[in-house]
Formats: C-alpha cells, structure tokens, sequence
C-alpha cells in the first residue's frame, strides 16, 4: 500500500513515501538490519556530541522481552503493536556529562530517530513512533535509573494488511497523509500565530 505525500516542494522519495502504518506484515527482520538502524541512530547529530539517546529493543520471536515493552505501552497501542516484529522504547539521557540540565536531549533522540526512519525505508522497513507508553512502568519493568527518562516506543517492520486491524484502527490506516499549510509553520523573518 503507498501513501505517498503530495509535497508542494520536492522531497526525497523515503520523505515522501514515510508513514506510520499499525499494521505489520508477519515477518520477522534480519538482526543486521536491526543493527543498521541503531547505526543510522548512532551517527545522528546531537548537542555537545553527548548523544543523549538510548534504545531498548526486543523483536517478537523473543517472547519475554518482547512481552515487557508491550507491557510499557498504554492499552490501545498494545492492541496493535503485539503483531510488530519490532518494538523498541526510547530513552534520554536528562543531563550532560558535567552532571548539567540537557534540555536538548529530547531533540536530539527526535534526530536520531529520524535517522533511524530514513534507514528504515532504504531497507523497505515502515517504523511508527508513538508517545503512548506507561513512562512510570517502563523505569520500574527496565530499573532506568533517575537521570534517564523513557520517551516513545516505536514499533517497526514491514508493510501489513490493514483489514488486520480493528475497525476503529482501519479508517486512518488506509486514509490519505495530511499536513498543515506552510503558512501555518513556516515564517520569514517573524513569528505569526494563525
């Protein structure tokens, strides 16, 4: 299924071809693509290089890992993402190395996951970011110490069949992309509130 934007400027064709689809084929993904995906995360940019992201990743073939990041995500996700061959939950970092405030750390997992998304459709792979997760179950289930805060889980894979999906699911699935309008977001030289 292709839910290629319609762009008013030109993009890459990964830019343009990228959505978050909640239904996922039933196939597993080789481990050095999973791999290949941390790596594009890896070598995001981020402020001061203190690469603030962490990743923990478990795929559906490995039950019990799998089974504790499902139990991280709020219910109507879990509905869904119990059929991902991927799930990983994202991590930050919440201070520099100099024990400072990052108040950057979540932009910087926001490049690194865009990263990991670009690499992602090189490889045929769809991944959905969500922000649905149970942050206070997630620490407990993972011990994340204090100075780290879960952020999103992303579930990838590839492209599956929609009509898998419960109804309420299938509508927005198969529905066209939408954006704001540029003259919502984009400003020359000022800032406007429309």
């Amino acid at each position: 299924m292709s839910k290629k934007a319609v762009t008013t400027y030109p993009v890459h064709e990964y830019i343009q071809n990228r959505w978050s689809p909640r239904a996922f084929a039933d196939k597993l993904i080789d481990k050095n693509k999973i791999m290949s995906l941390f790596e594009a995360a890896r070598w995001s940019a981020s402020a001061f290089n203190e690469q603030p992201w962490r990743f923990i990743y478990a795929t559906r073939d490995n039950p019990e890992a799998f089974n504790k990041l499902l139990n991280c995500l709020v219910e109507g996700n879990r509905i869904w993402c119990k059929n991902a061959p991927l799930l990983i939950l994202t991590v930050v970092k919440k201070t520099f190395s100099n024990n400072k405030q990052n108040t950057k750390a979540e932009h910087d997992l926001g490049l690194a996951t865009g990263n990991l998304t670009f690499q992602a459709m090189s490889m045929g792979l769809y991944v959905h970011p969500m922000s649905g997760i149970d942050v206070d179950n997630a620490i407990k289930i993972f011990n994340i110490p204090v100075d780290y805060l879960p952020s999103t889980m992303i579930a990838a894979g590839y492209l599956g069949n929609p009509e898998q999906l419960p109804e309420h699911l299938m509508k927005p699935e198969i529905s066209p992309r939408k954006r704001k309008p540029f003259n919502e977001i984009v400003f020359e030289g000022k800032f406007e509130i429309s």
